[in-house]
């Protein structure tokens, strides 16, 4: 098998590795495909090297199917499909209170612990979903951040016929679009990029660019005053922080996809004065997973448009530096067997 180890100082190797068995209450899978995320990339900048141990295989956004069984795993068979839906879960504490996605001492696999950029990859069982046998593994490889999408739109209580405005039109904002949209809200898109710009309006969403139309004006027009229900703040920047008051409506709701590193200035004005809310959003729970399963297993979300690059993982190296060079592109996924 070949594993990729990121060495520290944006240098990654792939080298011949040892396969090791299983152990019980663990799974072997042949990686299909697995995306590069923004954590990835954080990771390759240096940014997390105080949490990520180098050498150290990174990913988490994966498909594939199980090669070998652990003793005591129940459930799965050789030949299954699969996503893992990486949180480690294992130091929950009762006063977690019951949300084991986010206990205080979850561990992400792929960050705090080796993942799936190579060609097979041992995890424990309790971390797998399994995929009906007619889905594509290409696509399947995008259950991770749609299930992030699903969490988030959930989070956010979004009807049919309510406004939902993304602010940011990257590839999680993309992907809440376009699960907000399934629910039969009118869907906005803020985005300054003009090719992102292109593709979300290729994939039906209403897209404006903030730099040459004033979006709460414009969302004011479109609804007769009523302005958003929903707003999705994903581009995590000041100017982001500065429009979501301002575009939600009378007791909108605002949620945080985005993770900021610094404390951001807020109209608490606005809040008050409209009565919204604000809603943390972090990662995913078991059911958003299985409902993005569902959506990529029925192909009723256009994933392929989303897949900027499938290249082989021997070439990671100039993956990352590419993805660097090209602030355009939206997914690329990384093929595991070559």
């Amino acid at each position: 098998m070949i594993a990729s180890y990121y060495k520290g100082d944006h240098t990654f190797s792939v080298e011949p590795s040892r396969t090791s068995l299983p152990d019980t209450g663990e799974v072997q899978i042949k990686v299909a495909y697995c995306g590069v995320c923004g954590t990835d990339m954080h990771i390759f900048h240096g940014a997390m090297d105080s949490r990520v141990p180098h050498p150290m295989t990174i990913g988490h956004e994966m498909s594939g199917t199980i090669e070998a069984l652990g003793e005591g795993v129940i459930g799965f068979q050789v030949g299954d499909k699969v996503v893992v839906r990486p949180l480690d879960n294992r130091g929950e504490k009762p006063s977690d209170k019951g949300y084991s996605h986010i206990c205080k001492e979850l561990k992400f696999i792929g960050i705090d612990s080796p993942g799936a950029m190579q060609s097979l990859w041992n995890v424990p069982s309790f971390t797998l979903h399994k995929l009906p046998a007619k889905t594509n593994l290409k696509y399947a490889a995008l259950v991770e951040p749609l299930a992030v999408a699903c969490h988030d739109v959930k989070m956010s209580g979004l009807c049919q016929g309510e406004v939902a405005v993304v602010l940011g039109g990257g590839p999680i904002g993309i992907l809440i679009a376009l699960v907000a949209k399934q629910t039969g809200a009118t869907v906005y898109v803020s985005e300054v990029n003009p090719k992102r710009v292109s593709l979300a309006k290729e994939l039906g969403l209403i897209a404006l660019n903030p730099t040459e139309v004033d979006i709460v004006d414009q969302i004011n027009e479109d609804t007769q005053g009523r302005l958003a229900d929903v707003v999705f703040e994903v581009a995590g920047v000041q100017a982001t922080v500065d429009l979501m008051p301002k575009i939600a409506g009378i007791r909108g709701r605002i949620v945080m996809v985005a993770i900021h590193g610094q404390t951001r200035a807020v109209d608490l004005f606005q809040f008050f004065w409209k009565e919204l809310q604000l809603i943390g959003a972090r990662v995913y729970e078991e059911d958003d997973f299985d409902k993005a399963i569902a959506l990529v297993a029925d192909e009723a979300i256009e994933l392929d448009k989303l897949i900027t690059q499938v290249a082989d993982l021997s070439d990671i190296q100039s993956v990352f530096e590419g993805i660097d060079r090209s602030p355009d592109g939206m997914k690329v996924l990384m093929n595991c067997q070559k």
